[in-house]
């Protein structure tokens, strides 16, 4: 076991001040007493990382704490807290707060507290944990009891045996933290996890609160190792019967096929739902919050791809890949390719999709050609050629492309 370091509050501190979202705050915030950086950051900074995201609890008033940020702040009274954008950076910006929960899965009713009661109140005890952000802070690091030594161990546990039937999206964060950190599953806290998931704990969170969270988990820069955390939890099938990763490494070589322009978290979740029926799939994305692009996007690579795959596998030429995949989003033809054709999939994703005719229809009608399906037809016969490699230049193209049209005339 590979123990954290553990810095004081002081050299902390300057780890904090080295990442270049702290110094907007340092600069505006630095001597401002009862604030203190929370959360995953400061396990993040704690496990030797870089984060970028920053989240602040005040203790009192967080209005001067807006006002010396001098940003562009977006106030949720009903929660305390505050988005502000300053110099490209977004920051969280809460009062330190307990929760109340008047059901289970309902949003809590928050009470100011202090930072203590705030922190009893968070979902892990190594997201429990606070740095001051005040220069020359005395004191350790504010923490609830065993944040530190779970963080040594790279364990996650709850904080109370509620935590998942009152807020059931811990029960998603606690699979996608399992996957991000590489942290085990305390027992008890594992044994809760499968209790609240075998009552069904996630049918009382609303669709589009599990959809949120099912976005994030596929935004994770390893989505396939956070889909099956919810696999090792039951929480997939929680959510449909038929839904979640069946083959880990179908979604891995698509996601290794998928180039940078492509969806990435479209492609998990279409390998997700390819048991279901497309309507089925499509009701199911539409009682979690998706809205219609990212909808249509996930139904069209589960249902399109084995189709697309079994015609990748039959081509024989460029030209034929070319027209298997014409006109399809990366994402099915990823997957496609991870289904079987992987050469084919990627000589189209890579190369073939970014083939250009030089010419155009009008230079076939600048040379005679009549308006109308001839122009198609020649423009056509001059791609294929190009894709297969049989014209190298704009006079060979249009050679090929006038040959065509005059013929189909």
């Amino acid at each position: 076991m590979v123990n954290v370091e553990r810095p004081n509050p002081s050299e902390l501190a300057a780890r904090l001040r080295e990442l270049p979202a702290a110094h907007p705050l340092v600069y505006r915030l630095g001597d401002q007493p009862g604030l203190f950086l929370v959360g995953g950051a400061v396990r993040d900074l704690l496990l030797g990382g870089r984060p970028f995201d920053l989240d602040l609890v005040v203790e009192g008033d967080p209005a001067i704490v807006l006002a010396r940020l001098d940003g562009t702040a977006i106030v949720y009274d009903r929660f305390g807290t505050s988005t502000v954008s300053v110099d490209g950076f977004t920051y969280d910006v809460a009062r330190a707060r307990t929760e109340t929960y008047r059901a289970p899965g309902a949003l809590p009713e928050v009470t100011p507290a202090s930072l203590d009661e705030d922190l009893r109140r968070r979902d892990f005890t190594v997201n429990a944990i606070a740095l001051p952000l005040r220069s020359g802070s005395a004191g350790g690091l504010p923490a609830v009891p065993g944040a530190l030594e779970d963080l040594d161990a790279r364990r996650l546990r709850v904080l109370h045996d509620r935590s998942f039937i009152d807020d059931p999206t811990r029960l998603l964060r606690l699979a996608r933290y399992r996957a991000r950190l590489g942290f085990e599953i305390e027992d008890h806290t594992l044994a809760l996890a499968r209790e609240a998931v075998a009552q069904d704990a996630l049918k009382t969170l609303s669709g589009p609160r599990i959809g949120n969270e099912l976005r994030l988990l596929a935004r994770e820069h390893d989505p396939v190792g956070a889909f099956a955390a919810l696999r090792e939890l039951g929480l997939d099938r929680s959510i449909d019967p038929r839904f979640g990763l069946q083959d880990d490494a179908v979604a891995t070589e698509a996601l290794a096929l998928l180039p940078v322009d492509g969806n990435r978290d479209r492609l998990v979740l279409a390998v997700a739902g390819e048991r279901l029926p497309a309507d089925e799939l499509r009701r199911l994305l539409d009682q979690l919050g998706f809205e219609a692009e990212d909808r249509e996007g996930i139904v069209a690579a589960a249902k399109r791809a084995p189709g697309v795959a079994d015609e990748l596998a039959a081509a024989r030429a460029p030209s034929q890949v070319a027209t298997a995949a014409l006109g399809l989003a990366p994402e099915v033809v990823a997957l496609a390719g991870a289904l079987g054709p992987a050469d084919a999939a990627k000589q189209w994703l890579e190369r073939l999709r970014h083939v250009e005719l030089e010419i155009d229809g009008r230079d076939l009608l600048a040379a005679g050609i009549e308006q109308g399906p001839a122009v198609g037809f020649g423009l056509r016969a001059a791609l294929v050629a190009k894709l297969d490699g049989r014209v190298h230049s704009r006079q060979e193209e249009l050679a090929v492309a006038l040959e065509a049209a005059r013929g189909a005339g």
